[in-house]
């Protein structure tokens, strides 16, 4: 009806601990769904990347650097809402742990606006666990209580009940109170707690570069500052500490933190690969597609299928393209009998399989110049080949085809666009100890536009490149790969990284 107000939903998303993981299935659901994601900084992007459909609004929230006050995130969260959008509040943590959500669940109930709530891992646990310290243990600590740190010298004393809560038995945890540790062991200790009490910092924890330091009350201040330790950071007291419960899973890239590029199925993939081997690993330049299937290029070549013998595949995503363009111009499968088809590699030989058909020809080394010179001995001036595949695909094939005088028809099925995230790029390298690059067109998307600083944090790090046209593409922008995998696939990339973590080993 006209005048009706449609109002929209809020989820208020606990996004975990920092390792994006851990963030809950419903999380993922939500953030898949909506229109808005309302953000704070968060340790990884990566679940920015699960919600490509939605509007990103960053709103900071990182103690003492607020981008926006609380207010204003209240006021923004309530204006989407009346404007029918699905929101998704994703917050550090979980909401109701010192994320102030319930400030902003008030203003959504004054304002009428649907919510819900969905929890997330709290690092108060999460933090400890990771760092082999259990919160709870028979015989040894059958609570654990959880006091904000960073608010307790804001009139230069501990809050009046802190006695209290030095009092409680169990592991006490302090979160945010980094900048107050001096206090807060002066007020553990003057309220009765021995001096050798255990004590214990974790910086960044869940995550690869997570430190924990270990210690008393005693000693605790002058071990975090030896190994300098950094916010987030957060305090843990009590006998649990002195247990050693690390994961005793060996993984052999454990700590080990790579950016990765390309698109989003072959990043998928490779990224999946690399965390089950303990990597840390995040997409930092995604590459799109364009598709051309509507053109009249290839249109015209379904129209003639008779008239090749070969179709060339030089990527998994040219395969998908091909056969749904296929499918859309009225064709079938049976127009195809009279043709045979080659596949760069074995990831490609496996898209082709999903459509039911296997490979002809692959060559035994996963590049494009490998396909090539092993199609000019197997076909003849008397065929025509059909290669459908990006516009930044390597000329390398047609040179070679040229030299061999073999007729084909290079045809552009889509284009390669980027999608940077310059804002976090810069941090992501800066900490990165691998770069991935899984095609030509994927360096040129990661160079276009680069940051000078971005560049630099390229001095910092190894890139890896998936083959030697790759790498070649690296040069041109004055940067030689470290590694080059030795197959042209995602096993091979992720072998020519565990040996290199290997050799640094010994």
């Amino acid at each position: 009806m006209a005048g009706t107000e449609r109002k929209g939903v809020v989820y208020l998303v606990g996004a975990g601990p920092g390792d994006p993981e851990l963030i809950t299935a419903g999380g993922i659901r939500r953030l898949k769904s909506c229109d808005t994601v309302v953000y704070d900084s968060l340790s990884s992007d990566c679940l920015l990347d699960l919600a490509p459909q939605a509007e990103k609004i960053y709103v900071g929230k990182r103690a003492g650097r607020h981008s926006m006050s609380q207010d204003e995130i209240n006021t923004l969260l309530v204006k989407l809402g009346l404007e029918g959008q699905t929101v998704v509040r994703l917050k550090g943590g979980d909401p109701f742990v010192f994320g102030r959500g319930g400030e902003e669940v008030l203003a959504l109930q004054s304002a009428g606006i649907p919510y819900e709530v969905l929890p997330g891992v709290t690092s108060a646990v999460a933090a400890l666990e990771c760092a082999g310290i259990p919160v709870t243990h028979r015989a040894v600590s059958r609570s654990f209580h959880v006091m904000t740190g960073h608010t307790l010298s804001e009139e230069g004393s501990l809050p009046p009940d802190f006695s209290h809560f030095a009092g409680l038995s169990g592991t006490l945890i302090f979160l945010m109170g980094l900048g107050n540790l001096p206090l807060i062991v002066s007020g553990l200790i003057k309220a009765g707690k021995p001096a050798d009490t255990p004590a214990a910092v974790i910086q960044n924890g869940t995550l690869p570069e997570a430190v924990c330091v270990r210690g008393t009350l005693s000693d605790i201040e002058k071990k975090v500052k030896e190994a300098g330790i950094g916010t987030p950071a957060i305090i843990a007291v009590g006998d649990t500490i002195t247990l050693e419960m690390g994961s005793t899973i060996k993984r052999p890239l454990k700590g080990i933190r790579i950016s990765v590029t390309g698109t989003d199925n072959f990043t998928e993939k490779l990224m999946d690969s690399l965390k089950d081997l303990g990597a840390y690993a995040e997409c930092i330049c995604g590459l799109g597609m364009i598709s051309h299937l509507n053109e009249e290029p290839i249109q015209k070549a379904y129209e003639k299928l008779e008239a090749y013998t070969w179709v060339i595949f030089t990527s998994a995503n040219a395969v998908r393209l091909f056969f749904q363009g296929l499918m859309e111009s009225g064709k079938d499968f049976r127009c195809l009998g009279n043709l045979k088809m080659a596949v760069v590699g074995k990831g490609t030989a496996r898209e082709l399989r999903q459509f039911g058909f296997h490979a002809d020809y692959m060559p035994d080394r996963y590049q494009v110049e490998d396909l090539a010179e092993g199609l000019s001995h197997m076909v003849t001036p008397k065929d025509r080949l059909l290669i459908p595949r990006s516009s930044g695909g390597s000329k390398i094939l047609n040179q070679i085809l040229d030299c061999h005088q073999i007729p084909y028809d290079d045809i552009i099925l889509y284009d390669v666009i980027s999608r940077q995230k310059e804002s976090s790029m810069e941090d992501s390298l800066a900490v990165s100890d691998y770069l991935t690059f899984a095609s030509a067109s994927g360096v040129t998307a990661f160079f276009d536009g680069l940051s000078s600083e971005c560049r630099k944090q390229l001095d910092n790090l190894k890139v890896v490149c998936i083959g030697d046209i790759t790498a070649k593409a690296l040069a041109d922008y004055g940067r030689e790969a470290d590694l080059v995998a030795g197959t042209f696939s995602i096993p091979g990339m992720v072998e020519a990284i565990l040996t290199d973590v290997a050799g640094q080993a010994n």
